[in-house]
């Protein structure tokens, strides 16, 4: 009998702030692929959470490598799992806080490029990233992960009207 692998896990830390309504930071993948990619490319910042590492620190480490920022101190509220359709799962959770992005400078990645010219370049894993709103970042946002932008959302929402 074949025991199934474990599927790989990401995890994630979405930083949320209030201006005239909710706006999210996002992060744009760097790169020659994600290069001329704009809606549908944007992510939460997150990344692989190593063998026996607790999710949450791994979101915040991977926080910090593609911001060039550590997170900034502020309690966590769980989102949950969402299940990607390349078999990933993503943890991911939320924390209100302001960054000032002008000193943002990601960690970079090596990768054979153009393809097959057996020339090596190194591109920064995040070029950009942005605070916001709801509507622009439904937009932005990888498919896969719109499930995770729409539990913050509900969830101020329900805070909103509660409060």
């Amino acid at each position: 009998m074949e025991v199934p692998l474990p599927k790989p896990i990401s995890a994630g830390l979405l930083l949320y702030r209030q201006r005239s309504g909710p706006e999210v930071l996002l992060v744009h993948p760097g790169g020659p692929f994600w290069a001329r990619k704009d809606a549908g490319a944007w992510s939460i910042p997150k990344g692989i959470c190593e063998p026996g590492e607790d999710p949450l620190a791994a979101a915040k480490r991977e926080f910090a490598e593609e911001l060039g920022i550590a997170p900034p101190a502020a309690e966590v509220v769980d989102l949950g799992a969402f299940p990607q359709r390349s078999g990933k799962v993503i943890r991911a959770w939320a924390a209100a806080g302001d960054l000032d992005l002008g000193g943002m400078a990601s960690n970079h990645f090596e990768m054979e490029w153009p393809p097959r010219s057996g020339r090596r370049q190194s591109f920064p894993e995040v070029d950009r990233a942005a605070w916001l709103p709801p509507e622009a970042a439904l937009v932005a946002i990888i498919a896969g992960q719109a499930p995770i932008l729409e539990t913050l959302f509900a969830r101020l929402s329900e805070r909103g009207a509660a409060g």
